[in-house]
C-alpha cells in the first residue's frame, strides 16, 4: 500500500535538498502531485496477473498467438527513472486462449513497480505459463532507458532488447517464426 504522506514528505526533502523553495508557487503542490503519480505508476507492487489471465476461452486448435507492439512504461529500480518501449508476446495455447486485452493488462501490471527490464520479461512469461497453462511462451521487450539517455553515458535512442522462452519455444524454429512475424 502506497503511503502518500511519506512520499509527500520525501518529495519536500528532495526539493529542499536541490536548493529550491518548497513554498514557491510552482512547487507548492508538487509533493502531492508526485505522491499521486507514484500511487499510479507503482500500482503493480504485490499484484499478479491471475485476475486477468483466468478469463479464458476454449479453442479447437493450439496455433501460435502473437500480440506485438504492446506499449509500456516502467520505472528503473536503480535510478527511479522511466524506461519504456514495446512488448511482444507469443504463446502456444493449451486448449484455451485469453482475450488480447488481458495480455496487455498483464504487461501493464508487471511494469507498474520498480523494475528491471530483464525481470519484467521473465515475469510476463512466467505468468502466461502459470495462469494460462500455455504450452510455451516467448516474450521480447524493446525499451529505451532514461537512465541511459538523460544521465551518465547520455546515449539517446539506444534500445535494450530482452527475450525469454518457456516450453515449446525452446525450439529454434518457433523462435525464428515469431521474430519474422514481429518484423512484418
Amino acid at each position: 500500500m502506497i503511503d502518500r504522506d511519506k512520499i509527500k514528505q520525501a518529495a519536500k526533502l528532495i526539493i529542499e535538498a536541490i536548493g529550491e523553495d518548497v513554498n514557491r508557487e510552482g512547487l507548492i503542490e508538487t509533493p502531492d502531485r508526485i505522491a499521486r503519480m507514484y500511487e499510479e505508476i507503482f500500482s503493480g507492487i504485490g499484484e499478479n496477473a491471475e485476475k486477468y489471465l483466468s478469463k479464458q476461452f476454449t479453442i479447437e486448435r493450439d496455433d501460435l498467438v502473437l500480440e506485438k507492439n504492446i506499449s509500456f512504461y516502467s520505472m528503473c529500480e536503480h535510478h527511479f527513472l522511466p524506461f519504456y518501449g514495446k512488448v511482444h508476446i507469443a504463446y502456444i495455447p493449451n486448449g484455451k486462449v485469453t482475450g488480447l486485452s488481458k495480455l496487455a493488462r498483464t504487461v501493464e501490471l508487471y511494469s507498474k513497480k520498480p523494475q528491471l527490464q530483464e525481470r519484467l520479461t521473465e515475469e510476463i512469461a512466467d505468468a502466461i505459463m502459470k495462469y494460462l497453462n500455455a504450452k510455451g511462451v516467448m516474450v521480447i521487450i524493446e525499451a529505451e532507458h532514461m537512465c541511459m539517455a538523460m544521465r551518465g553515458i547520455k546515449k539517446q535512442g539506444s534500445i535494450t532488447v530482452t527475450t525469454t522462452c518457456r516450453g515449446e519455444f525452446v525450439n529454434n524454429n518457433l523462435k525464428n517464426e515469431v521474430i519474422s512475424l514481429i518484423k512484418l
